[in-house]
């Protein structure tokens, strides 16, 4: 009897560690008093990006699908086929119509969805937006780090590789979008201060989330601006785009990249050597997270929505509120950059 005791708890132990092992988002450390509900009560989450189809996206909805899988809350993620304001807000006013208990959100324009998301919480749905530290028609704004030392930092790996001098372009998904903004902006601050023989050329390019407009648009830049040496890409995308040009143009070692990306999708450009660093936070876990606090507002926990809250996510296990005036803008704390060195360690 013993041994087959211990055989079973061997079993149990076995499956319990496939388990973790197949997680996206490690929930070893969970806040489960966060999220626990009176009764066992399960909620409907709707979680809505700037485009649907994207890598960046697809992995935050394995997030999202975890957390539906982890806690058995009816929660889903939808976005536009093509990063269109209109199409978002729509999609909203969609999820209104429902009668969702909440709406997460990644807003592609942040002016674009403030009258929605005030007539979603007019109507007493929750709102937790990520990317959007300007909005104000949320309960919580969910960012995974400060922006602008975040772009400070994407500019301090671009003037290492381009001798902190010559001239540079940088993009943005929209230029609505507070967060990539302070991304540039951080960036721009930084070259100033620390490379003052690097220039920015041109206007902010808006490259609408999507590879093809950043490959089109970087090249008129190059061919208005042939002495560019550097690109500097806010939104994951131009990490493809700045890829596929300088690939295509002859351009290595002549062009420099740094911006946000993911392996899966500028691994073959950084193995290759057309661009050389990338960096970015796990969307999956950001998507876990948004989740997370919506279960907590809707069950009336926002005392403990605040600064010093531990998620047990990584990245996330001490929230700070920096801005006093504004409490419900969360900020989590670290970044991952990645070179063709340390790209096998990152599987999305």
């Amino acid at each position: 009897m013993k041994a087959l005791l211990t055989a079973a708890s061997v079993a149990l132990s076995l499956l319990a560690s496939s388990a973790l092992a197949d997680q996206i988002v490690d929930t070893s450390k969970l806040n489960q008093d966060l999220i626990t509900t009176k009764d066992d009560k399960k909620y409907t989450i709707a979680t809505v990006v700037k485009v649907d189809g994207i890598a960046w996206f697809d992995r935050m909805r394995d997030g999202v699908e975890q957390f539906k899988s982890d806690t058995g809350h009816d929660v889903w993620m939808v976005g536009p086929s093509q990063a269109d304001a209109a199409a978002q807000v729509q999609l909203i006013e969609n999820l209104i119509a429902q009668g969702v208990d909440a709406i997460t959100v990644v807003p592609f324009s942040v002016e674009a969805v403030e009258p929605v998301l005030k007539k979603a919480r007019d109507r007493g749905i929750v709102v937790i937006s990520h990317e959007a530290s300007n909005l104000t028609n949320t309960d919580y704004d969910l960012e995974a780090f400060d922006n602008l030392a975040y772009g400070a930092n994407l500019m301090k790996e671009l003037g290492k590789y381009t001798g902190g001098k010559g001239k540079y372009v940088t993009t943005v998904g929209s230029l609505t979008s507070k967060s990539q903004m302070e991304w540039i902006d951080g960036a721009v601050a930084y070259q100033k201060e620390h490379f003052p023989d690097m220039e920015m050329v041109g206007d902010r390019l808006e490259t609408y989330d999507d590879a093809a407009t950043d490959y089109t648009k970087l090249k008129e830049a190059m061919t208005a601006y042939p002495d560019i040496t550097g690109i500097l890409g806010a939104p994951m995308p131009t990490s493809a785009g700045a890829g596929r040009l300088i690939a295509e143009g002859g351009l290595k070692d002549k062009v420099f990249f740094s911006g946000t990306g993911l392996p899966s999708v500028a691994g073959e450009y950084l193995a290759n050597g057309d661009i050389q660093y990338i960096q970015f936070w796990d969307p999956a876990v950001a998507g876990y997270a948004m989740n997370m606090l919506a279960v907590a507002a809707l069950e009336g926990k926002g005392d403990q929505i605040k600064a010093g809250l531990n998620l047990g996510l990584a990245g996330y296990e001490s929230l700070t509120a920096p801005e006093a005036d504004r409490p419900n803008l969360l900020y989590g704390a670290g970044w991952v950059g990645v070179t063709s060195e340390n790209m096998d360690q990152y599987d999305f």
